[in-house]
């Protein structure tokens, strides 16, 4: 069974730095790009940052460029989040997904977690 679980969520000030995680199992992820993705109350499920789970290639959106940092590490199928200099309007629940087209698009990823709520206060 193909499980993506987030952890690593929580309350962090202004400027601060916080980690999410995603443990991903049921499968081999060769082939697959990861996806970060976030959602904000009252707002559209925006894409985050990707990462080709092979070759470690990343691609960021740029509201998060320079701050934001994905990683994967093949020996934990794992997948990370770092970010940095955080800011209120990156208050989001934020979703790991996994998807073979490697695109930005939500719709065309496979699997999805079931969130982990990041709250940046002011």
């Amino acid at each position: 069974q193909v499980q993506l679980v987030e952890s690593g969520g929580g309350l962090v000030q202004v400027g601060g730095s916080l980690r999410v995680s995603c443990a991903a199992s049921g499968r081999t992820w060769s082939g697959y790009v990861m996806g970060w993705f976030r959602q904000a109350p009252g707002k559209e499920r925006e894409f985050v940052a990707r990462i080709w789970w092979s070759s470690g290639i990343r691609d960021y959106a740029d509201s998060v460029k320079g701050r934001f940092t994905i990683t994967r590490d093949n020996s934990k199928n794992s997948v990370f989040l770092e970010m940095t200099y955080l800011k209120p309007e990156d208050t989001a629940v934020y979703y790991c997904a996994a998807g073979t087209r490697g695109t930005s698009h939500g719709p065309d990823y496979d699997y999805w977690g079931q969130g982990t709520q990041v709250t940046v206060s002011s």
